[in-house]
């Protein structure tokens, strides 16, 4: 099948090319004959017709590191008619801007396949569609209020501080149960983010790692388990945590039983979950999920032909109606 691919994201220019997700699908499509363009969400254009433009550049990518791409002139392209495939994959912050490119997006949905599906991930937040599981969740408080935060901090002791629309271990705190520096943590983040912020007990738990298992069409493809490095709670990869190949418990495979089919009916097509101690559910990463380039070099996996495929035959039905 051949493809006209357009992935909305970060600058080529600064991805890793030893972890970067992005990375890894541009170099699968190339593999498959599709034609690859790369586009910046602040070049998206809706036209006066309600026609969806965007600065497309063609690119190419190849595993030599500080030379990982080439990029052709910029065109001007419609990306309803000149392209099947739009893949989301710029990071957050989920914020006005991020929000209004799906709406624009979304209104190409009866021509180009758009991967994730733009209205679900706007729906979607990582830290906001997670609490239709809380039986699988620790005990999880949102809120902009200090005095709220002291009621939860008297029933669970130390707790972890989170913005809730923050990605790639960002801004996460750590407040031991004595609530020291609470107060200051607090008027930082009510100036720094409107929104309510998300807090949960501190799980002990997070030293023996913090599993990201990748789900493809509300099927899971492979997880690994993320340590936090010397002197870190955090167990992201983007917070200097390391990967470990691992296996799922039952109550991880219960729980993506749980969300499976969930995430297929809304069309996410790629997702990472985040759990802890093999039973807590924290995150369900639906914007820019990571991942899967470990998970292939422990499981000698094809983690990103997975996603293609199940992107083909989605658009297969689009093609078909």
């Amino acid at each position: 099948m051949s493809l006209r691919v357009a992935v909305q994201m970060d600058p080529i220019e600064t991805v890793n090319i030893a972890g970067d997700s992005s990375f890894a699908l541009i170099e699968a499509a190339q593999k498959r004959g599709y034609t690859v363009f790369e586009y910046h969400v602040g070049s998206l254009t809706l036209d006066a017709d309600d026609r969806l433009f965007a600065q497309c550049f063609p690119v190419t990518v190849r595993r030599v590191e500080g030379d990982h791409f080439a990029k052709g002139a910029p065109h001007r392209l419609d990306l309803g008619r000149d392209i099947d495939i739009v893949l989301m994959r710029q990071d957050p912050p989920f914020d006005m801007g991020y929000i209004t490119a799906t709406h624009l997006l979304e209104r190409i949905g009866h021509e180009t396949l758009v991967v994730n599906d733009p209205a679900s991930v706007r729906n979607s937040p990582e830290k906001v569609m997670v609490l239709d599981f809380r039986r699988f969740m620790p005990p999880t408080l949102v809120t902009r209020s200090i005095d709220e935060v002291r009621r939860f901090m008297a029933e669970h002791g130390a707790i972890v501080v989170k913005p809730i629309h923050g990605n790639g271990g960002k801004a996460i705190f750590r407040v031991p149960e004595s609530g020291e520096n609470l107060s200051a943590l607090f008027e930082v983040f009510n100036q720094m983010w409107p929104e309510p912020h998300m807090v949960q007990p501190f799980l002990p738990e997070v030293a023996e790692g913090d599993k990201r298992i990748v789900l493809i069409d509300g099927v899971v493809a492979g997880a690994i388990n993320r340590i936090p490095g010397e002197g870190e709670f955090r167990s992201n990869l983007a917070a200097g945590g390391s990967a470990q190949p691992t296996t799922l418990t039952a109550r991880e495979q219960e729980i993506c039983d749980a969300l499976g089919p969930v995430l297929k009916e809304r069309g996410l097509v790629f997702v990472g979950i985040d759990v802890i101690g093999g039973k807590y559910l924290t995150e369900i990463n639906v914007t820019s999920p990571t991942g899967i380039m470990a998970i292939d070099r422990f499981n000698g996996t094809d983690t990103p032909g997975m996603i293609w495929d199940a992107i083909e035959a989605r658009f297969a039905v689009l093609s078909a109606n």
